[in-house]
């Protein structure tokens, strides 16, 4: 009886139509911000549009605070010290971004973000 109720649980459990196997998002992509005493550098600063995370070193001589905005969206990161680095995270839809710091002495970066990124499904060993 026991056998006939696990096989009954194992049948069920298998290719129900109402949970479809959906394609997974977009891997994400790293991209690396470094702000120097006069401007932001942003690699790559081309891409398509899914979720992106900054790495941002800030190398300049004052405390910053990144900041990525564009259309309807913005999002920045808590004040970064002089030497030190920080992170953000971001679903970035297709547009045009700016990177900047909130000082006029340093040079904004602009961001170009593409079509949607293709999905990652089928692809093996992602990071």
């Amino acid at each position: 009886m026991l056998g006939v109720v696990a096989s009954v649980v194992a049948v069920a459990g298998c290719g129900a139509s109402s949970n479809p196997n959906d394609p997974r998002p977009a891997a994400q992509l790293e991209v690396s911000a470094s702000v120097n005493p006069s401007k932001i550098q942003i690699s790559p600063d081309k891409f398509g549009a899914g979720v992106v995370n900054f790495t941002v070193a800030n190398l300049s001589d004052s405390p910053v605070t990144f900041s990525v905005s564009g259309g309807q969206q913005k999002a920045s990161t808590v004040q970064i010290q002089p030497g030190a680095p920080d992170y953000l995270k971001m679903n970035l839809k297709q547009g045009t971004y700016q990177a900047s710091v909130g000082s006029s002495k340093i040079k904004p970066a602009t961001i170009r973000v593409g079509p949607q990124r293709p999905s990652s499904q089928n692809q093996l060993l992602l990071p």
